[in-house]
């Protein structure tokens, strides 16, 4: 592999100075090659991950694409993400590259939760539709966004709030008794599966989505009521999110993924953990972040705003992101210029030679469109 030069990059954003401890909000890593000035840079950006050193970054680079590995100010504190803050942010790092860097071509990485985020910029970039939270100013810059030339999935799924009512236990009957439950819709009982009929998994969907629902309507009510009281927000714990019956049933979407696996080890025993994504939000974070109702942070609406040339690839042994995740994105991508690959591995490519190959289909993607 090329020699790679990885330049640090701290910048403020127009909606955050210099923090009081010398921290910029927006930072990230520069990767190229040595002695060598990419026309064409990735740039990658979730939610809350640090991607400053995104494992994609020096199989680029080494390819002759740059890769600015990009992090807003929410990284690691998901249960303050504000998204239209977060736009402007990543808006920072596409600046960067095409104005100090000279990049002519910019190209969007929307990587796991990345790909709705990315997806996310360049709607907002193009077409202006994203808006603040109620009783919130929009983010300033918010419509001076740089819009980027490409865009890619990779092992990504179609959004905040899909992917956690994907997730969730459907069995939960109490959200503030994480054992309280439903027998007829435990997930992990023996008399209910797996194998799962079709009955019991369309009740067991239908619940995940009226949960996810429910959740909403007491957070849109409380938070009437705290600030009333004079307060701005509240948080609470969402428990009991690893329970997509395609993570215990290995027959639902057939894939090389390892059976009863989920991210966080085997499912029955993940979903009993305090481990989970939205194990930790407010009031607000989870209207503006994971309720299926009022978030913004669903792709669907802004892939159909995406008319760059497009490029999904699909992780085949994922245990979290499964095809039809990637149909879904590559189907609801505007553009008439796109392409869907699928790679056999992990979530994270991790696999021998996987990278490389993902790698190679991202560079000749690339190279056939602008190098």
């Amino acid at each position: 592999m090329r020699e790679i030069v990885r330049e640090f990059i701290s910048l403020p954003s127009p909606t955050a100075e210099r923090a009081g401890a010398g921290g910029y909000p927006c930072q990230g890593l520069y990767h190229h090659a040595a002695g060598h000035n990419p026309d064409v840079a990735m740039i990658a950006t979730h939610y809350q991950i640090d991607f400053s050193e995104h494992y994609l970054a020096d199989f680029m680079a080494a390819r002759g694409i740059g890769f600015l590995g990009w992090n807003t100010r929410f990284r690691g504190f998901e249960s303050s993400f504000l998204l239209d803050h977060a736009l402007v942010d990543i808006g920072v790092g596409v600046r960067w590259l095409r104005e100090v860097a000279g990049v002519r071509t910019v190209v969007l990485l929307g990587n796991s939760g990345g790909g709705s985020l990315m997806a996310a910029y360049q709607s907002q970039a193009i077409h202006p539709n994203v808006t603040p939270l109620p009783g919130m100013r929009p983010a300033t810059g918010l419509t001076d966004l740089l819009p980027a030339d490409g865009y890619v999935a990779s092992a990504a799924h179609p959004g905040r709030p899909d992917v956690l009512t994907a997730w969730m236990d459907g069995a939960v009957v109490d959200e503030n008794d994480p054992v309280a439950s439903d027998p007829d819709l435990d997930l992990f009982a023996e008399h209910n599966g797996p194998p799962y009929s079709r009955e019991f998994l369309d009740r067991y969907r239908a619940a995940q989505v009226a949960r996810n629902h429910a959740i909403t309507n007491w957070a849109e009510t409380e938070l009437k009521r705290v600030r009333a009281a004079g307060f701005s927000d509240r948080p609470f714990t969402v428990m009991r999110t690893w329970a997509d019956p395609r993570m215990v049933d290995p027959t639902l979407e057939p894939t090389t993924r390892i059976p009863n696996m989920c991210y966080a080890g085997a499912p029955v025993k993940a979903n009993r953990s305090p481990r989970g994504i939205a194990a930790a939000t407010t009031l607000s974070n989870w209207l503006g972040m994971w309720s299926l109702r009022t978030a913004q942070t669903r792709a669907e609406p802004h892939l159909a705003r995406i008319t760059v040339p497009g490029l999904v690839i699909n992780a085949h042994a994922d245990t979290g992101v499964f095809p039809s995740d990637a149909r879904l994105i590559y189907d609801g991508l505007a553009t008439g210029d796109k392409a869907l690959h699928s790679v056999d591995t992990d979530h994270y490519f991790a696999t021998p030679g996987a990278r490389d190959e993902q790698a190679d289909i991202v560079a000749e993607w690339i190279g056939q469109r602008w190098r």
